[in-house]
C-alpha cells in the first residue's frame, strides 16, 4: 500500500502556540468529540466529513486504542467530527484550525471541504479556515486518522529487512520500534484567530557577551495593504524598533548584568513582538525566553560556557487509559519525581513531545534532548524506501524546529535513534553499502539542522553494534548500550567492564563529549532476589551503578541518561511481559522501584516528589 500523503516541505507558515491576547482569540476545541472506526475505508466516499453514521464519543486528546476493547490493536482509519460556534466577535479576523498531534496521517474538512493534510504525528499542523467558516449556525469539523504502519514513513512500518529492534525482538501489532503504536488525536484541537496583519513567526537567539546577554530577534509577518509596516520589540525595560521588509524585521537587544537560564536558576525573560500601523499597535505576541548559550568545545559540552553534565532518563508520553495523548497531571507528576530523584534532563524518546512539556521545562530548568520520529530506520531497505524516509525526516525536522527554537530547555537536537546498517549487537559486521547510505542520510539531516538553527549542537543516537561512522558526522557521540542485559546477561561486572572498554575505545576514536542515552534492564516491580538476578530491582539497581561508575571516572561523558523513566506499554510478544516494557525505574502509575532510590540517593535528589 503506498502513502495517501505527499510529504510537505518547510512548513508554509509559523507554528507559534496560540495565545490570547487583546489583538488575538484562542477557542479549544477539546473536550469530546463524536468517533467512527472505518476499517473499510468507505468514509470520504459516504460523506462522512458531514456526518458520521454511527458514532461514540470520545475525548480529545486521548488514544483510542486503551478506550474501547474493538479499537487496542486497530490502526486503520477512524473518524473524528466535532460541531463548534464560531463568537460573532472574531469576525473581520482570520480564523485558523491547529491540530497539535494527529498520529499519524490526517485529512481534515471544515463544513464539508477539505482544507488540508497532514504526514507525520507528535508534531502541530495549521490551515486558515476564513472562507470556510458559517457565522449563523454551527460549523463542523471533521478529522481522518490513520496509524498504518508503511514501509516508506517515518517511523517505518517493517520491511523488507525485516522490523528493526523490535523485529528482532517479535510483537503485535508489527512495528520497527519498542513501544506501542498508540493512534488518534493526541494533543488539543483549537482555534485561533489574528488580524489581517500579523505575527506569523518569532525566532529569538541568545549569546552572552562578557556579563551582558544578548538577544537577536527576527520576526516574519503576513501583511495586508500596501505597507510594509512597523513594531517593535520588547524585553524588560529594553525596546528596539522592527522595520518590516518583505514581511521580515530583526533588531538585537543587549541585556546588560544578564540573569543566565541554566537548571539552577531557570529564568526567564518575557519578549514581546508588536506590528504598529499609524502608530497604533494591530497584533502583539508574547513568549518567554531563557538567556543562555550551549556550545561543544573539545570533549565537552558546554552550558553558557561551563561543563555541564545531563543526568536524567529517556521517557515516553504513555499513561493508562490516555495512552499517547497530552496528560497534564502525568508531566506535573513526571517533573516533581525528576527533581525528586535529582535527575535534570531526559531526551523525548521517541518523538517531539507536547508543547505543554517543553514550557514546563523551560520554567523548571530541565534540559531536552528533542527527537524527531526517526526510530526504527534500516538502511539495508531499498534506496526507494530511504528516499522517502529522508524527505519525511526533513519535514519532521523543519515542523520542530520551528515550534521549539525558542525553548532555553532544548539543548540538542537528535535526528534518529537506533538506525540500523546490518546485524544488532554485534553479531555480525555492519553492511558497507547501508553504511554509506547512511552517511549520505544523516549528512543531510545534519546539514539541515545546522542551517536551520546554528546554535544548538546536533546528534544521533546508536545503537550497541551498529555503524560508529555516523557518529562521526555529529557534534556529540550519543549511544545506547545493554551490556548486563541484551548481551553478558547475569554479568554485572564483566558487562560494566566491557561498556567501559566501549567508552574509551569512542573517545579515542572521535575525541567528542560522549552521551550515554539508553542504559538498563527490564525489572519486575516487587521481585527481588539475593545476590542480584536478572529482573529483580536488586539487579537492575547494580546494572545502573555498574555503568554510573565506569562514567563517572571518564570526565568525556557528558551525560548518563537511564532507560527508562517509567515502565510502558509495548505491542505484544514473548520478549515483552504483559505488553510492557519494564525498564522503568518508576513503575507504569509511578511508583518508585529500588533502582529509583538508588538513584535518588547518588544524584542528590531534593523534594518531596
Amino acid at each position: 500500500m503506498t502513502d495517501p500523503l505527499t510529504p510537505a516541505g518547510t512548513p508554509a507558515g509559523g507554528l507559534l502556540l496560540p495565545q490570547q491576547n487583546q489583538h488575538r482569540n484562542l477557542l479549544d476545541l477539546s473536550g469530546l468529540w463524536h468517533f467512527q472506526l472505518d476499517p473499510g475505508e468507505e468514509g470520504e466516499a459516504q460523506g462522512w466529513s458531514t456526518a458520521l453514521p454511527a458514532p461514540r464519543p470520545i475525548p480529545v486528546p486521548c488514544s483510542w486504542n486503551d478506550l474501547y476493547d474493538d479499537a487496542r490493536d486497530y490502526l486503520g482509519p477512524a473518524w473524528y467530527a466535532k460541531d463548534f460556534w464560531v463568537p460573532p466577535g472574531w469576525q473581520g479576523q482570520r480564523v485558523f484550525l491547529r491540530v497539535g498531534s494527529a498520529n499519524y496521517a490526517a485529512r481534515v474538512w471544515v463544513g464539508g471541504a477539505l482544507v488540508t493534510e497532514h504526514l507525520g504525528g507528535h508534531l502541530p499542523f495549521v490551515v486558515e479556515i476564513t472562507q470556510e467558516l458559517t457565522w449563523d449556525r454551527p460549523n463542523t469539523v471533521a478529522i481522518r486518522v490513520e496509524n498504518l504502519q508503511l514501509p516508506g514513513r517515518v517511523p517505518p512500518g517493517p520491511g523488507p529487512s525485516g522490523g528493526g529492534v523490535a523485529g528482532v525482538l517479535g510483537g503485535y501489532p508489527a512495528t520497527t520500534y519498542d513501544f506501542f503504536p498508540y493512534a488518534g488525536l493526541h494533543r488539543a484541537v483549537v482555534l485561533y484567530s489574528t488580524p489581517a496583519g500579523y505575527i506569523d513567526d518569532v525566532t529569538a537567539r541568545t549569546s552572552i557577551e562578557g556579563t551582558d546577554g544578548v538577544v537577536h530577534v527576527r520576526v516574519k509577518s503576513v501583511w495586508h495593504g500596501a505597507g510594509q509596516g512597523q513594531g517593535k520589540l520588547r524585553l524588560a525595560d529594553l525596546e528596539a524598533d522592527l522595520s518590516f521588509q518583505n514581511g521580515e524585521a530583526a533588531a538585537t537587544l543587549r541585556v546588560p548584568a544578564a540573569r543566565l537560564w541554566s537548571p539552577q536558576d531557570p529564568h526567564l525573560y518575557p519578549l514581546t513582538v508588536t506590528l504598529e500601523e499609524d502608530g497604533r499597535v494591530t497584533d502583539a505576541y508574547t513568549l518567554d525566553i531563557g538567556l543562555r548559550t550551549v556550545e561543544v568545545r573539545g570533549d565537552q559540552l558546554l552550558l553558557n560556557g561551563e561543563p555541564v553534565f545531563l543526568k536524567g532518563f529517556g521517557k515516553h508520553e504513555d499513561f493508562p487509559l490516555s495512552g499517547r495523548a497530552l496528560n497534564l497531571p502525568m508531566w506535573i507528576r513526571d517533573y516533581a519525581l525528576l527533581r525528586w530523584v535529582g535527575a535534570n534532563s531526559y531526551r523525548t524518546t521517541h518523538y517531539p513531545y507536547a508543547e505543554e512539556a517543553m514550557l514546563l521545562a523551560d520554567r523548571l530548568g530541565v534540559l531536552v534532548i528533542n527527537e524527531i520520529p526517526a526510530v526504527g530506520l534500516n538502511f539495508e531497505d531499498p534506496q526507494e524506501l530511504t528516499d522517502a524516509r529522508l524527505a519525511q525526516c526533513l519535514q519532521q525536522l523543519r515542523e520542530l524546529i520551528a515550534r521549539d527554537k525558542n525553548h532555553p530547555s532544548t539543548v540538542l537536537w537528535c535526528v534518529a535513534n537506533e538506525p540500523m546498517g546490518g546485524p544488532l549487537l554485534g553479531t555480525g559486521d555492519p553492511v558497507p553499502a547501508a553504511v554509506e547510505s547512511g552517511l549520505a542520510f544523516f549528512r543531510e539531516l545534519y546539514g539541515e539542522a545546522r542551517r536551520l538553527d546554528p546554535t544548538r549542537p546536533v546528534t544521533l543516537v546508536g545503537v550497541q553494534g551498529g555503524p560508529l561512522e555516523w557518529h562521526g558526522l555529529f557534534d556529540v557521540v550519543a549511544i545506547n548500550r545493554y551490556y548486563g542485559w541484551y548481551t553478558h546477561g547475569g554479568r554485572l561486572e564483566e558487562g560494566a567492564r566491557a561498556f567501559a572498554r566501549e567508552l574509551d575505545e569512542l573517545h579515542a576514536m572521535f575525541g567528542k563529549p560522549l552521551m550515554v542515552t539508553e542504559f538498563g534492564t527490564d525489572t519486575l516491580p516487587g521481585v527481588h532476589a539475593t545476590p542480584p538476578e536478572m529482573w529483580t530491582e536488586e539487579y537492575q539497581s547494580e546494572f545502573l551503578r555498574g555503568f554510573l561508575d565506569a562514567a563517572a571516572e571518564r570526565p568525556f561523558v557528558a551525560g548518563m541518561q537511564v532507560w527508562n523513566f517509567a515502565d510502558f506499554k509495548t505491542g505484544q510478544g514473548t520478549s515483552r511481559a504483559a505488553g510492557m516494557n519494564f525498564k522503568g525505574v518508576f513503575t507504569r502509575d509511578r511508583r518508585p522501584k529500588l533502582a529509583a532510590h538508588m538513584l535518588r540517593e547518588r544524584w542528590g535528589g531534593k523534594g518531596d516528589g
